[in-house]
């Protein structure tokens, strides 16, 4: 139960940022909504299908779906009211990231798949939604930028599959969380980035 309700609240917060990423896009609430949609269960549909589980998780639940039309309603009537904050939608996509990039990965660790698909769709399910939310917005991908991104969630991962050998799971899979977190938080407010790749 704890993991269903980490994941409503992952959908909750990545469906926030589709509404952010809207703001000056000049969208109806069914575009909104649309946007918001697919950056919160995109990259979980994904996982799901490469995986072969079937049902998709939210035909299964639609609480999913509940989730991100509550969701959209609370961001849409907050900016009607009041400008955001100028990195909200930085650090709410933040916490999507680690919810989601964990959560995928510990599904599909249950599932019985090695450590290296483990990571692989724990990324897949972390970023997709993210990429698909800013293809639509006509943004740059955030995992295209220089700051660290998907970095973060593979190391929340590997720190989630290493400590789960010595300690309970749910307290690797929060530290793992945490650590996707907190690291895009600082790449967040420090630029932190991965050096690039130097070319002639």
């Amino acid at each position: 139960m704890v993991l269903y309700y980490l994941d409503l609240a992952g959908v909750a917060v990545f469906a926030a940022t589709g509404v952010l990423a809207t703001r000056d896009r000049n969208l109806d609430f069914f575009g909104v909504l649309m946007v918001a949609t697919f950056t919160a269960i995109g990259g979980g549909t994904l996982r799901d299908l490469l995986l072969n589980r079937h049902p998709i998780f939210w035909i299964v639940d639609q609480g999913y779906l509940l989730t991100i039309l509550a969701a959209v309603v609370v961001m849409v009537i907050y900016l009607a009211r009041r400008p955001p904050p100028g990195a909200l939608m930085l650090i709410a996509d933040a916490f999507g990231l680690g919810f989601f990039a964990m959560s995928g990965a510990k599904l599909t660790l249950d599932a019985g798949h090695s450590s290296l698909i483990v990571v692989l769709m724990g990324v897949m399910t972390g970023v997709m939604g993210g990429i698909l939310r800013d293809v639509i917005t006509a943004r740059v991908p955030l995992i295209l930028q220089k700051e660290v991104y998907a970095t973060a969630a593979i190391v929340g991962i590997l720190v989630y599959l290493v400590l789960r050998q010595f300690i309970p799971g749910m307290a690797a899979f929060w530290a793992g969380a945490f650590t996707v977190i907190g690291l895009r938080l600082m790449a967040i407010k420090w630029g932190l980035n991965l050096p690039a790749i130097p070319t002639r």
